[in-house]
């Protein structure tokens, strides 16, 4: 069992009609057709959308993207339209919420790679591959890949993991063409990114991306480069053959997992509230990202 420990209800906003609400994101539809995509402060982990949630990180996660979207303007086209408020919305949508152009989105969820961690490491153990590609011998936990890769996957529900799948699965799915597309973009975008974000300080692991046609055009959707889409490690504490420091939601992780939590993840149960201080350091940890990344001061 998996999901929403308690799924909220929908702000009714007039003009706009409510489309889904996922874990981190309410979506809604303007009359002429636009999205509107609000970020909450919710977060997730092992399947779970948590009881307790991270004051700012709607925000930060928001304006990162649209950080992000300027930098990456001359490899790919955005989906942003405004950040102005619809009438009629909450003032505490303000800073956390786009007006989108509505795209014709691709069911893949474009993962790059320039490090080994996480279902890569994990399935590199088991076949010394990632997503059907042969990786040489000796790699470990945080070892940097001999060049980046890309290893999609298919899109889940809520509640249900995403699942690698290979290349070739992609091309029969989507189509050669869309494939090899969606391929060399989320590498360059993944390229661009990563020596942005080593120049900062960080070692970007891995990203996932999400693109939709706009009659031909392929275009850059939903969130990008953030935390939660991201692993972005200090890079003077990188030290491959074990976990590394991380500026995500990796505190939450350890602490339910942890026997302050007193949860089984393997269980039924919902998972905890979080208790202050996590909810305090987690919130830190996602501004820290937001300024070391932008240069920019959060507020």
């Amino acid at each position: 069992m998996s999901g929403f420990v308690e799924k909220p209800e929908p702000v009714q906003v007039p003009g706009l009609t409510h489309l889904h609400t996922g874990k981190v994101r309410d979506l809604y539809r303007t009359a002429g057709g636009d999205l509107v995509m609000v970020a909450s402060d919710r977060l997730s982990a092992y399947d779970w959308v948590l009881p307790t949630e991270i004051p700012d990180k709607g925000r930060v996660l928001t304006q990162l993207s649209l950080w992000w979207f300027d930098q990456l303007a001359d490899l790919a086209p955005h989906h942003v339209l405004s950040t102005e408020l619809p009438e009629g919305a909450p003032a505490d949508w303000a800073g956390r919420t786009l007006v989108c152009r509505s795209l014709a989105m691709v069911p893949v969820e474009c993962v790059a790679r320039g490090y080994l961690t996480g279902s890569g490491l994990a399935e590199y153990r088991e076949s010394r591959t990632v997503c059907g590609l042969a990786l040489p011998e000796g790699l470990t936990d945080g070892s940097e890949l001999p060049a980046p890769i890309f290893t999609p996957a298919t899109k889940a529900a809520v509640g249900d993991h995403d699942e690698n799948v290979s290349y070739e699965e992609v091309a029969r799915q989507i189509g050669a063409d869309t494939a090899a597309r969606l391929r060399q973009l989320t590498l360059a975008v993944y390229s661009r990114a990563r020596d942005i974000a080593r120049e900062r300080g960080l070692i970007l692991a891995d990203t996932k991306f999400e693109f939709g046609f706009d009659g031909d055009r392929l275009v850059l959707a939903d969130e990008v480069l953030t935390p939660d889409s991201s692993r972005f490690w200090p890079a003077d504490r990188w030290q491959p053959g074990r976990p590394q420091p991380s500026f995500d939601k990796q505190y939450v992780r350890d602490w339910l997992t942890s026997p302050d939590a007193g949860w089984d993840r393997t269980g039924e149960l919902p998972p905890p509230p979080l208790p202050p201080e996590v909810v305090d350091r987690t919130r830190a940890k996602y501004v820290e990202a937001y300024e070391r990344l932008t240069g920019l001061p959060w507020s």
